[in-house]
Order: structure tokens, then sequence, then C-alpha cells
């Protein structure tokens, strides 16, 4: 049950007496009280109630005394308060939270908060209490007295006893929440009793499932590693309640690499962090606390900002993030995760009592979906904005067209300017080709050289295990690990090793992956090229939109305008075929559709007289002419070949409504935005306006004779597993209208990079990894 209530309004409902005798709209205090019988923990712009009556008021009231929400406390007498509306709420928790805000902030930090219940006379008070920053740290004591034990896996990846209950424990963390943990030692045969390089790796997942680790863990014990799989706070056997990305999880983190540092079992006293996905993703959350005892990190396939992953171009994604929603609300709820019910049936009692607070889970993907415009407290979970305060070693990779996380990650690949050194690799593929040959020898060279603080020296059975794994993970025989780069240093010469790995380029672009290995779609590449900077060096091109559906490499003398109308069944249309989302084939079954006749405007170039080699950010600029107010535009780079085969490159996409550029965050190639209510301006009828969309980060080679095409139409079909959500027209198809030439000269500008070794000739249709072909078939634009 759900109550909205203006604050003007609060007295009347009896919630607060003394307020209604006063006649007045603003809170004051309340004095006498009475000690409180319920218990507050506060923590990390949260705080938790314990110990209170079912279904009692509990009021929230803040260091001036003025009430911010009130919740009635569960069955179990417990509520959790973490979000603050621009009206004061009453919310029933009984049922587990559906919040109405739109509007309103996450809970501040800062002291002289209490907790009331106000219809008593007097109320009923807790003492004060301090609510706090990410960045207050407990004294390091803290840390000290949590022995973790741990199982012994052997190279296989076969556990040295069934009884894994040795290596499943729990951390406590600042504010008393424990999250479960499941240590995992190498083999001692090959790697000896320790102490053991060790990798912390952390999601919402079953990161600390005793039965099956995770794929980074599973790899990293392989070569030599301690592991530890640690679940946020309200997700498997974890205390707490669980959020998507909050800063409690970021500072969870903090202390989580503090309590395993200090285990006896790992080398240097400095554990790393390893993951693909959620594991990569929380990655940089906890390396911008600065755990002094994290020695580096190693996201993989990660996103950037989660609102634009949300909300992408201000767009709601209703295919993959929506399901990731729902499904991590589904797995947050009590025995969501069934490997808990195990434990808990197993007499883990820590475990049964941390599914209690469940009911205090908000349900997340309505919540987040009502939050159409960007808000100011989403700020505290931009990666873009945070990355800055990582201050050890990174590693990163992913590709351009990752189907689920997408391709907004590279656009803080210079943001790492705290990062002592970094290195990111990127190519064209998919979500898990994290783990894939492209990435995983330089990945444990990285962990190998930072974390267990060595010269990378990989054991021949090793080398030799690898290719019938990495063929069994990804459908291809014939993949390994790269030659030994580091055989002329020797054991001692781990300074020049750690010196001669330093001083490699930042940035390494891996070109044209699955046509080099030895099926189509094998996780290889043809060629990479390297640099110092972000984006690399580059001349810049536009490619202006002409009469007939050329695209030019001057505007046209004269003016004109091509119309398309708007597609309903783009947005919930993918590409993928019958047999659906299979994640690790190495060629999807696709079935790239095409817009209908009139749905769509398509620009194409002749034939290239030269290679033409684009990396980087891009952006479409449209002279546009609406006859809506909210319109969604997405335009699209497919490479259209001699052969008759065409591939799609990359799209970006934009609700034109967001067309305000961000000036103080963009540049010649970024255009930025701030997503803002206050900027967001619908299009106004029949007027022509300039639109920039942007056009995400990518690397691909237009070679000679092959043609460059540009497509304008409803978001959709371009898509593996994002979908997007349409406006409502009632039912209406509105026309929309793109200019070109002279004053409306609509065109797409491009970083053209020149001098890299391209290998020669195309790869066939299918092949690249991500990217989808189908045989060309010319547009015919409708004039305007």
């Amino acid at each position: 049950m759900l109550r909205h209530v203006p604050r003007r309004l609060v007295p009347l409902l009896g919630l607060y007496p003394a307020l209604a005798a006063c006649g007045v709209d603003e809170p004051v205090e309340q004095d006498p009280t009475t000690p409180a019988r319920f218990q507050v923990r506060p923590g990390v712009e949260i705080a938790t109630v314990s110990g209170a009556q079912a279904g009692q008021p509990l009021t929230l009231v803040d260091a001036r005394g003025e009430p911010r929400i009130t919740l009635l406390a569960d069955s179990w007498g417990q509520a959790h308060f973490s979000y603050l509306g621009d009206e004061l709420l009453t919310l029933d928790t009984s049922q587990g939270i559906k919040l109405p805000i739109t509007r309103g902030t996450t809970l501040p930090p800062g002291g002289g908060y209490t907790i009331r219940d106000l219809t008593q006379s007097p109320p009923e008070a807790s003492p004060p209490f301090a609510v706090l920053g990410v960045h207050d740290a407990p004294d390091t004591s803290a840390y000290e007295g949590q022995p973790l034990g741990g199982v012994h896996y052997g190279f296989t990846g076969v556990p040295s006893t069934e009884d894994l209950s040795e290596g499943f424990g729990y951390i406590t963390v600042r504010d008393g929440v424990k999250l479960s943990v499941m240590v995992r030692f190498p083999d001692p045969v090959l790697w000896g009793s320790g102490p053991w390089p060790t990798v912390i790796e952390y999601s919402g997942y079953g990161t600390s499932r005793p039965e099956g680790p995770d794929p980074g863990s599973r790899i990293a014990t392989l070569l030599g590693y301690a592991t530890v799989g640690v679940n946020m706070r309200g997700t498997g056997c974890s205390g707490g309640v669980f959020d998507v990305f909050n800063p409690a999880q970021h500072a969870d983190g903090y202390d989580v690499v503090e309590v395993v540092a200090r285990q006896p079992w790992v080398l240097h006293g400095k554990p790393g962090m390893i993951g693909l996905s959620y594991s990569g993703i929380s990655q940089l959350f906890v390396g911008r606390t600065a755990p002094p005892s994290l020695a580096a990190i190693a996201p993989l396939s990660v996103i950037a900002d989660p609102w634009q992953m949300q909300w992408p171009g201000g767009i709601y994604n209703e295919g993959f993030t929506k399901q990731w929603l729902s499904e991590r609300d589904a797995q947050a709820a009590s025995g969501g995760q069934s490997w808990t019910d195990v434990r808990i049936a197993g007499g883990d009692t820590v475990c049964e009592e941390h599914q209690r607070l469940r009911q205090q889970n908000i349900d997340f993907e309505p919540f987040l979906h009502g939050f159409q415009y960007y808000p100011p407290s989403a700020a505290d979970r931009s990666l873009p904005l945070l990355v800055p305060e990582i201050v050890v070693p990174v590693f990163l990779a992913g590709a351009w067209q990752d189907e689920q996380t997408g391709p907004l990650f590279a656009g803080m690949l210079d943001r790492f300017t705290g990062a002592p050194h970094a290195h990111f690799t990127m190519y064209n593929g998919r979500h898990p080709d994290g783990y894939s040959p492209l990435v995983i020898t330089r990945w444990w060279e990285f962990l190998e050289l930072n974390v267990a603080q060595r010269v990378p020296r990989m054991l021949p059975f090793i080398r030799a295990l690898a290719g019938p794994e990495l063929a069994k993970e990804f459908g291809v025989s014939g993949l390994g690990f790269e030659d030994d780069r580091y055989a002329e240093f020797g054991e001692g010469d781990y300074a020049r090793a750690l010196e001669f790995h330093r001083a490699e380029p930042r940035y390494r672009v891996l070109f044209e992956s699955g046509a080099a290995g030895p099926a189509p779609g094998a996780p290889m590449a043809r060629f990479e090229a390297t640099w110092s900077e972000w984006p690399p060096p580059a001349s810049t091109r536009s490619f202006y939109f002409g009469p007939g559906g050329g695209l030019l490499a001057d505007p046209p003398s004269a003016s004109g305008a091509d119309a398309y109308v708007h597609d309903p069944d783009s947005g919930s249309t993918g590409f993928f075929g019958p047999r659906g989302y299979e994640l690790m084939a190495p060629l999807w079954d696709i079935d790239w559709t095409r817009h209908p006749a009139e749905r769509s405007l398509a620009y194409v170039t002749e034939p290239l007289a030269e290679d033409l080699t684009v990396v980087g950010p891009g952006w479409a600029e449209l002279y546009f002419q609406a006859e809506v107010g909210d319109v969604h535009v997405e335009v699209t780079l497919t490479d259209v070949r001699p052969d008759g085969n065409e591939y799609l490159v990359q799209s970006g996409r934009l609700r034109l409504g967001h067309r305000k550029v961000d000036d103080a965050r963009s540049d010649d190639l970024r255009v930025e935005r701030t997503f803002s209510e206050d900027d967001f301006s619908p299009m106004p009828i029949g007027e022509w306006v300039p639109v920039k969309i942007p056009i995400a980060q990518f690397a691909h080679v237009f070679r000679a004779g092959s043609r460059l095409q540009v497509t304008v139409a409803t978001p959709g079909r371009n898509h593996g597993t994002w979908k997007f959500e349409s406006p409502d027209y009632g039912g209406a198809t509105p026309r929309h209208r793109v200019g070109w030439g002279a004053s409306r000269a609509s065109r797409v500008y491009l970083p053209i990079v020149e001098g890299l070794p391209i290998a020669p000739g195309n790869p066939e249709c299918p092949g690249l990894r991500g990217q989808p072909c189908r045989p060309y078939v010319a547009t015919a634009n409708s004039s305007g």
C-alpha cells in the first residue's frame, strides 16, 4: 500500500497531531520524547530499523526537525530508509516497496537524524544518529579478527573436499551487515602452501555460491590465485537490502578488500579484483573508494553511466536492461537464488536470518523506469565522473558491439587520470569476449605483474590445457594463450618486466575479431593497433546527405528533403533469429530485418577509392522537421561490401527532446547531454531544427571498393538484446523530414585514422563477432 502525501496535508492524516494543533505546514520539533524500543542501524546513505512493531509508522526526521518519509514496518518489525521524495510519503513496506519517487534524492550523509513514531504522545524516538558518506571508513581495527578459511581446487577445477563449508563464511562491513563469501585456494601441488596472490570477485549474482565458481574465479584459481567470491548486500546469503550500484555497495567493497588483505594466505597483503559484467562494473565503484590495500583492478565488459544504460539517448531500454533489473529484483527476493535454500536447509542460520530483510527490497525496474530524466543524485553512480578517483593500476577490456552492456564504456577511457598506469583493450565482439584469447593472456600478465608481483611465466601444461578449455567455452578449436612475451626476463627481472609492462601504450584496439581464426566467428583478430592517447590522433571528415540517397564529400548546393514514417514495430525487434540469443555460439543465428518501405532513410557513398579506417566517436547532424513533439531517432552505420553483403558497424540514438548539447562536457567529436528535465524541450512542430546524434565509439575499416551507408529510422532492428520503448502516438504514424544541402546540410562526422597496417581483403560474411551481416538491398528514399 502506498500513499503520496503533500506535506501540508500530513496533519489531516492524524500522523502528526501536534502539527495539526499548531496549524502549521512546516514540521517542528516534538518534545519531550520517549526512548525508542526499536533499533536503528545507520549505514552509507541508508538507515535500517529493526525491532519495531509490525505496521508501526516510523518517520525519518532530519537534523532540522523536518519529517522526510514515513515507513510502516513490515511483519518482522523492519524498515529501510534509502530514498526521499520531494513530497512527504507514507509507504507500507509489508509487501515490498514500490517507490513512486520521480523527483528526490538518496539519503544525504550527515548527523542529527532520528527515527520517530509520531502517532504516539509523546513520540517514541531513537537517539540521534549519523548517516555515513561513502568515504567515511572505520578505524582499521574493524578489519582485524575476521579469519576466512578456504577450499583447495585442483588444476582440473575439482575441489579437494566435498565439504565446501570450509571455504564459506561472512565478512562484517562498517555498518554491521554481514556479506557472504566463498574462498578458494589454488592446487597446492602446483602452487605451494601459500601465501598466494589473491583476487576478489564481487557482484549480486551467485558469487559466493559454494558450488560452481564464476568464470573469472575459476580461471584465476587454475592460474595459481586464491579467489574470494563475495555477494553484495541484499543478495545470496548476504545481509542488508539490495540496491543498484548504490554507494553502500561501493563502501562494502572497500571493507571487503581490507578484511581480505589481512588474511595470512594473501600474498603481499594486497588483493586485486577481477570479473566480467556485473563483477567488472563493481570493481570500478570499489576502486573509486581507494582501499589502501587494493593492488589493482581488471574489469571486463562494463557499462559507464547506469542511467544511460537504462535510458540510452534518453530512450527506455525495454530489452536487456529491463530484463536485467527484473532479474535482480527476483534474485534479491527471499529464496530468489536456489543455492541459499540449500545453505539454509543445511543449518546456515545467518543466511536464514538475512532473508527476512528482503521484504524491504525496492522493486527497482518500475522504480527506475519512472526516472525519464537524469536525476541529480545519479551522478553518485556515474562511472565517467568517478573513475578519476581510482588510484591503482587498471586493466579494462570491452567490445564496441557488446550486446548486453553496450559501447558507452569507451567514452570514459581517457578519464582514468588517477591510475598510475592503465591498459585498455577494445575490439569488435561480444559480451563474454573478455575471457577469450583476445584478452585473457594480457589480463593474466597484468595480474602477474600487479598482484602477484612476479615475472609472468605460464606453466607448459596450463598452456596445453587452455586450448581444449577455450574450445569448449567458445565452440571453436585451435584457441589458446598468446606466446610468452616475457621469455627474455629472468625470475629476478621483475622490476625490468614491470617497467616494460608500464611502458606499453595504454590503448590497444583489435580489428576484425572473428575473421582470423580456424573458423568464422572464432575470437581472434586479424590485426591490431596501439595508441598512448584516446581518442587516437585522427583527421575528421564529413559525409553529407544528398539527393537520391547519396552520401557526398561536399554538401549539395541546392537544398531538399526526404521523409520517413515512424516504425512502431522497430523498437521491439532485435536481430536474433529463431534460435534466439546463443551467448557462446561462434556465429549467432541472425535475422537482421529491414525497416518496411518508407519507414527509414538511407544515404550511401560511391565505392571508396581507398581504405577508410574509423576509430573513436562520431556524430550525425540532422536537420529535422517533426510532426509531433516527442521523436526517437536512431542513426546506423553499415559497410556495404563489393560482394553484395552489408555489415552492421555501429549506431547512435536520441530522444530529440534531449537535443540540447552540454557544451562543458562536449568536444569536436563527443556530444554529451545532461538529459535533465530542465534541458528537455519537445520538438517544435513543423520547424527545421538541427540535431546532433552521437554515434557510439567503434573501430572499423571500410576498404577500398566498399561503401559507407548511413540510415535514419525509429530505434530498433539493429541490436541483439536491446529493445526500445516507442512514443505512444495513439495509433498514428507521424512522418518526419530530414533535410539535405545548402542551409540544411545533414551529415555524419567521423574520425579517420591513417597509416595502420591493415590486413588485406574483406572478412567473409558471416564472420565478424558482434556484427551481423546480410545481403545488401538499396533503400529508395521518399522525397520530403
